[in-house]
């Protein structure tokens, strides 16, 4: 509550808590001799089955209880971060809360991981109680986009092959999982035409041995050559520097039909692995790094 970006929000929301208190009060002041005990009920004029329905004053317990609760609001308000932009006396603060409860639980987890202290991460790997705990650490953080096989989905990289965007020695897993990776492919349809495209898709298609018309590829790999080689090599066979795949190996992160190509090549595409170093412990990811490299260098 008592991080807010604008002073006005701030204001708005103190006098909303301290107006709806304020409120209260006045309704039983001026409701206090309809409150008084010698006051008679009054007759609604409602009558059914022999029961008729009377308007009774409210009894004293719920006046003073009332009273009570509003004095009790007006205390929370002073000692926490109910009044804008005020903290309170107390300093909570819900961030304050969770970056406490989040470092209590790093601290009880350190004698987990203390017994892998000094493993490389290909130790790591080969160690059965280490795979164990970085599979779970897949599965509650990575498993949403890869898939809990870790063969990923269409824009989500299959971690159980040899192909690599960024790199699959131990050393580059690491840095992709504590710093992230955004991986872009700049939209070409300023440069290169729907007929120029197509005739790239061809080309492309050709050189994973997929089916391609043999008169619009040599075309196609003019074009690419003037256009696609600065990311992806005049062989096609990419650069992992920059994320950008190999179109050789007829391993596709999207889509390999034709269509999807032409639509890539005009529109571009933007993928982004979060990094996870603001998330995660070294030592987690650590650990995680070793379950992936695992999952293709341990057959």
């Amino acid at each position: 509550m008592s991080d807010f970006i604008s002073s006005g929000w701030s204001y708005w929301v103190t006098i909303i808590a301290l107006g709806g208190v304020a409120f209260c009060l006045w309704l039983l002041f001026t409701q206090r001799s309809f409150l008084k005990k010698d006051v008679e009920a009054d007759n609604t004029g409602h009558e059914w089955d022999g029961i008729t329905e009377y308007n009774y004053p409210v009894p004293t317990w719920w006046t003073v209880m009332y009273v009570g609760l509003c004095a009790v609001g007006l205390g929370i308000m002073f000692l926490y971060p109910a009044l804008g932009s005020n903290p309170g006396q107390v300093g909570y603060t819900s961030v304050k809360q969770a970056e406490e409860e989040k470092a209590a639980y790093l601290e009880s987890l350190k004698p987990v991981y203390a017994k892998f202290d000094g493993q490389t991460i290909e130790q790591l790997a080969a160690n059965e109680d280490a795979r164990k705990l970085g599979e779970r650490l897949f599965l509650n953080n990575c498993a949403q986009c890869h898939g809990s096989d870790a063969k990923g989905s269409p824009n989500f990289p299959n971690l159980t092959d040899s192909d690599w965007l960024w790199g699959g020695n131990p050393e580059q897993i690491h840095q992709t999982i504590t710093e992230g990776r955004h991986g872009m492919m700049a939209p070409l349809a300023a440069v290169v035409s729907n007929e120029e495209a197509n005739q790239i898709a061809h080309y492309v298609r050709s050189l994973s041995g997929l089916s391609s018309d043999p008169t619009l590829a040599p075309l196609g790999q003019v074009k690419f050559q003037a256009v696609c080689a600065a990311c992806h090599g005049m062989d096609g066979k990419g650069n992992q520097l920059l994320g950008a795949p190999n179109l050789t190996d007829n391993v596709w992160l999207n889509s390999s039909s034709r269509e999807v190509i032409v639509k890539t090549i005009l529109e571009g595409r933007s993928g982004i692995m979060p990094a996870q170093k603001n998330t995660l412990t070294p030592e987690q990811i650590k650990m995680l790094a070793a379950y992936v490299w695992g999952l293709s260098n341990n057959k």
